[in-house]
């Protein structure tokens, strides 16, 4: 019998290592089959993982992989060795049209990514080449107990393909590199990881003194321990700054997954910076061979242990560790993402407690389908979501935007963990705020802000920063934050900050930084500057005043800057208009008064499907547009252009790039030191001959002198003109 190569290599001892068609198929549909068994379609993944390579049977497939493995180098490929739409072309003979995004579209599109509808369409239409053995045990497919709608099918769909591609690439894996295979195993469970947790609050309990603002916490714990033995669903964790929402978070996700089955807990979280904080702590509890920090400036070289480095790498690939920190970008986009890499993981969801952290920064341009999303996975993949922040946004009911079409058809029903006569927001004040509109210039603001030692203002763009940074007096420590730094720089920025608040010897502490630093980041100043934002922000800003309350009552002062400064349009003016349609008569701290702004807001909104998303997935079934849609699903507008910075061995890394060529680790490394600018700061450096296309698409501004250690990169030549003075 005729035998059919999947995979080859040699040994040690330099024998062929053959793994058989069928071997490969059969290994693929038993991974499949358990992994779609997780959501009761069992059967579905098993005919995934059967039919996906048949198109490996033809003869110029084999020929194919016997020339490029080396197996029989002088081999003649004659004809189409692309084998994934014959898998394709024979579900749909078998199991009709009904098919063609279960199992069709999977199967053609595992390599590539999911097509749209109408491109299956042409592609099935093609004959079977005669040596493919077109004969197939068609599996009886139990009738699935889920109750699928229109807006669920696309990611029922996507659902199935995460479950095809992910065990196409372990079984291959398991084949070709044992090595890497073997350091997927021996994963800890929820229930393994319950007592360390348990430790910690205890550890926490016994150093806590009996403060007002300690025992509030523990009340805050004691809740979301009782609240944990409850059924999946939605819930919300709403506590003002500093009530110790991370680790209570933590608490009920874990107990709430360990009492519904569930099998791991996704972290998802706006900024990095948080992000690194958030990882910090869990590892410290958990250690760090259970918890995966994923995001794009994550760097796992930086673990010293190989085997631990190495676990980590492959994990990020499909989130199968116990515990994942990640971005709102990495989460959503994958949710509708055609393409293998991003959709791989998403089995891994299925079963899970989803975190959503700072829910209040979900964009409401996209805000539909994102809860659209919730909502399936809930229904669809057992998933919980805890939604936690200090200003809980308007997520469920229905609520009309300023256009009719534009309604927001929110969850159901949300519980709150924590019920109204805890009263926190009472309990937890240690800050009022002082609003004034009078428009300030940059060195009025200056003045105000050198009359405090020990002071955070938070402005909403780049250039008020730098405006405001350089003009106040350079005594003590004095530091600015915003995006025109590179992530790195970033992060060193914050710690120097909180190292520096730990110092009493630090008389003068002064920070001026953009919205990046307001949720999340724990840091605490005894008084706060606000430029004029929509409520959320200027109530997480607030956060950052007085958190532990040993100031009494501290300020946040809102101001306004001077008319040539104003708030361009947009999404913070917009919120801004919502705040001041309050008027002045409201306790700005209170749950109610939130839910009058976030209502305010929407109620501005032409659209909370700004791209039409639901027009490309949800009807009709039979003809989604899974390519599209993902190109227009960016939840990070992509109009910017990024550049290398100078910054520590940047320059060294993009030489590494154009002698040895580009890396995904490389690549990784690199993003620490990039910076997003617009098009006309991008065409302002090149037309003063700062920056260069190293490799296409690979643009570094590698003068020292343009990227200044405090403020970052700059966009005009003050240091030229500084060196002519000179």
């Amino acid at each position: 019998m005729k035998q059919i190569i999947s995979h080859l290599y040699t040994d040690n001892s330099g024998n062929w290592v053959i793994q058989s068609n069928d071997e490969h198929s059969m290994g693929v549909a038993k991974l499949a089959s358990q992994f779609a068994g997780e959501f009761g379609m069992s059967e579905y993944g098993k005919v995934l993982g059967l039919l996906h390579d048949k198109g490996k049977e033809t003869d110029a497939f084999q020929q194919y992989i016997k020339k490029e493995s080396g197996y029989v180098p002088d081999i003649k490929i004659c004809g189409k060795h692309q084998h994934a739409y014959v898998g394709g072309i024979l579900a749909q003979k078998y199991y009709g049209k009904f098919s063609r995004n279960i199992f069709v579209n999977q199967i053609v599109s595992h390599h590539t990514g999911l097509h749209d509808s109408d491109e299956i369409k042409g592609i099935v239409d093609q004959e079977i080449p005669s040596e493919v053995n077109i004969y197939h045990k068609k599996e009886k497919l139990n009738r699935s107990g889920l109750n699928v709608q229109a807006n669920d099918f696309h990611h029922l769909a996507r659902m199935l393909f995460s479950c095809l591609v992910d065990a196409d690439y372990l079984d291959t894996e398991a084949f070709l590199d044992k090595e890497s295979s073997a350091l997927r195993q021996n994963k800890d469970a929820l229930n393994d990881l319950l007592p360390l947790l348990e430790n910690k609050l205890k550890e926490l309990k016994a150093k806590a003194d009996s403060s007002e603002i300690n025992i509030i916490r523990n009340q805050i714990l004691q809740q979301c321990l009782k609240m944990a033995d409850t059924p999946t669903g939605f819930y919300s964790l709403t506590v003002p700054t500093g009530g110790g929402k991370t680790l209570s978070s933590l608490v009920w996700a874990i107990k709430h997954a360990i009492k519904n089955g569930q099998k791991r807990i996704v972290i998802a979280i706006p900024y990095t910076s948080i992000i690194v904080q958030t990882a910090s702590i869990l590892r410290s509890i958990f250690g760090e061979e259970n918890v995966l920090e994923h995001h794009s400036c994550v760097d796992p070289e930086q673990i010293k242990d190989e085997r631990l480095k190495g676990k980590m790498k492959l994990a990020t690939e499909n989130w199968d560790y116990p515990i994942i920190v990640t971005t709102n970008v990495q989460l959503f986009v994958s949710m509708f993402s055609n393409k293998p890499s991003a959709c791989r993981k998403l089995h891994n969801i299925v079963n899970s407690v989803i975190i959503l952290d700072e829910v209040q920064t979900l964009p409401t341009d996209y805000l539909q389908p994102i809860v659209d999303s919730l909502k399936t996975y809930n229904k669809l993949f057992n998933v919980s979501f805890l939604f936690t922040t200090a200003s809980q946004p308007v997520l469920s009911g229905l609520i009309e935007g300023c256009n009719p079409k534009a309604a927001f058809n929110g969850i159901d029903h949300i519980t709150e963990i924590i019920p109204d006569d805890f009263k926190l927001h009472d309990k937890l004040r240690r800050v009022k705020l002082s609003i004034n509109n009078e428009g300030k210039t940059y060195d009025e603001l200056a003045e105000m802000l050198s009359q405090h030692k020990k002071v955070l203002c938070i402005v909403n763009t780049r250039r008020d920063a730098k405006e405001i940074y350089e003009r106040l007096p350079q005594e003590g420590i004095t530091l600015h934050l915003s995006k025109v730094m590179c992530h790195d720089h970033i992060s060193e920025t914050i710690k120097a900050i909180k190292t520096a608040l730990k110092d009493n010897k630090n008389e003068i502490i002064r920070v001026v930084s953009t919205q990046l630093i307001e949720a999340g980041v724990d840091i605490d100043f005894p008084f706060v500057f606000r430029q004029e934002a929509g409520l959320d922000s200027v109530l997480q800003a607030a956060g950052r005043c007085n958190r532990e309350g040993k100031n009494g009552l501290s300020t946040t002062y809102v101001f306004s800057l001077s008319k040539e400064h104003n708030l361009t349009k947009g999404d913070i003016q917009a919120a801004n208009s919502a705040r001041l349609s309050l008027g002045n008569d409201h306790d700005w701290f209170a749950p109610e008064t939130m839910t009058s702004f976030f209502k305010q807001l929407y109620c501005r909104k032409e659209s909370f499907d700004k791209k039409d998303i639901r027009h490309y997935l949800y009807y009709p079934t039979n003809n989604l547009s899974f390519q599209t849609a993902a190109k227009e699903f960016q939840l990070i507008e992509d109009d910017g252009v990024n550049v290398v910075v100078c910054w520590k061995n940047s320059i060294d890394l993009v030489q590494q790039l154009l002698v040895n060529g580009p890396s995904y680790m490389l690549m990784k490394k690199l993003s620490k030191y990039m910076v997003n600018i617009n098009k006309t700061d991008f065409k302002t450096l090149a037309d003063m001959g700062v920056v260069s296309e190293k490799k296409e698409g690979l643009f570094v501004v590698d003068y020292k002198q343009q990227y200044d250690e405090h403020i970052g990169l700059r966009t005009d030549n003050n240091w030229a003109n500084e060196i002519l003075i000179q």
